[in-house]
């Protein structure tokens, strides 16, 4: 594929709001996990909720998208100069040439739950909605795209990618197909999803949610801990605009149907996604300096995905979960994910694995527990939904 440019990229999640409370989580190897405090009746695990989404209050001409999934979404794209660089780019190409492709899992259902709630009765006996949620923008899954359409001014294409935890990663092949394609010249991609209680009571009548911080890769692992996050990228034609240190440069998809919500078990659509990236890359396995794996701490997942990579991948990689840090964001996974290999690239920092240390049997040498350090060129990205929607991205240096 053609490089696209990375002009900025942001995160926010139980780490804190924006890159530089990333970089210190991931160097201080401190987790963002906390003990369950969302709900009325907490389910006893821990989660990585991020602080602040309840004070934030958007603008007038927003407030018909208020709620708090585009509350955190707003938190997030006020981060890291994404709205400077969108300014600029609109300048060059103008509003219309812009895509908006936005990943999340649940969007705003966290307002519909509310509202289902709080059912009222009119004097017919007919319920409906109360009158402060009676707003149908937020009831749909294409919530958060709309809202930051709105949100930026942006006016080419707005898309929706809602393939469970693999969304916000398929955002980054869905604006390459869309700038190929001749129908924009560059791109707002990111993701958002935020805890609610279709996710936390959801996951757990799956039996996935572990009581404990969770522990990708760790022998003893038990399950998942659940967080929210929202992130941001904007993507560029590399010959339409100034040149960039970093740069999207392959992308992989597959989708292996093998069950509503288990990895097919020799994790050929894992293993199909990234042997596709590395050759739209048109690089060696040998060359990817870092991998984030989606490393869910789930048993079959973290032992099915390190099959995969040590198929693939000589023993020399570098390849952890940070799950440990943020918990899983779902929706969000994909871009917070990505975030954590670009700052691979930028800053050489290599994430280990946090909570984890007795190392599975079932895994390669790939997977590392400690945090590592290294000049790299290129650094890869894994993120794997539910219904086998797989994705894989490799981001480079620009040569």
């Amino acid at each position: 594929m053609r490089p696209l440019n990375v002009l900025a990229h942001t995160a926010t999640t139980a780490l804190g709001a924006g890159l530089q409370a990333q970089r210190r989580g991931l160097l201080e190897q401190r987790s963002g996990l906390r003990c369950n405090d969302f709900g009325n009746a907490p389910l006893p695990c821990w989660i990585g909720r991020v602080d602040g989404v309840e004070a934030v209050v958007l603008p007038a001409h927003l407030g018909e998208f208020a709620c708090r999934n585009n509350a955190l979404a707003w938190l997030a794209l006020q981060q890291d100069g994404i709205t400077t660089t969108l300014q600029q780019v609109v300048e060059r190409h103008g509003a219309a040439r812009v895509a908006v492709v936005m990943g999340t899992s649940t969007s705003s259902i966290g307002a519909t739950e509310e509202a289902y709630a709080r059912l009222q009765a009119d004097a017919d006996g007919q319920f409906h909605f109360p009158s402060d949620l009676m707003r149908p923008r937020i009831h749909t899954p294409h919530s958060l795209a709309d809202f930051v359409q709105a949100a930026t001014g942006l006016a080419g294409p707005c898309v929706t990618v809602a393939t469970a935890c693999s969304s916000s990663a398929k955002v980054f092949a869905q604006a390459a197909r869309l700038i190929d394609a001749g129908l924009a010249d560059a791109a707002l991609v990111g993701g958002v999803d935020t805890l609610c209680g279709s996710v936390l009571f959801g996951f757990n009548s799956l039996q996935l949610v572990a009581p404990t911080p969770c522990q990708p890769f760790d022998a003893r692992r038990v399950g998942l801990s659940l967080g929210e996050a929202g992130g941001y990228a904007v993507l560029e034609r590399t010959e339409a605009g100034p040149a960039t240190a970093l740069q999207l440069v392959g992308y992989g998809e597959s989708s292996d149907a093998h069950h509503m919500s288990a990895p097919h078990p020799e994790g050929l659509g894992a293993r199909l996604a990234m042997q596709t990236a590395l050759q739209r890359a048109g690089i060696e396995a040998g060359q990817v300096g870092y991998l984030n794996l989606h490393g869910t701490s789930t048993p079959a997942n973290d032992s099915i995905e390190a099959a995969a990579v040590a198929a693939l991948f000589p023993a020399t990689l570098h390849a952890s979960s940070t799950k440990g840090w943020t918990g899983h964001t779902l929706g969000a996974a994909g871009i917070v994910e990505s975030v954590f290999a670009l700052l691979a690239l930028s800053d050489g920092i290599l994430p280990g694995t946090l909570n984890s240390e007795i190392a599975d049997p079932a895994c390669g040498p790939q997977i590392r527990f400690d945090n590592g350090q290294a000049d790299i060129n290129y650094a890869m990205n894994n993120s794997f939904g539910f219904g086998g929607n797989n994705c894989s991205l490799v981001f480079g240096k620009a040569g």
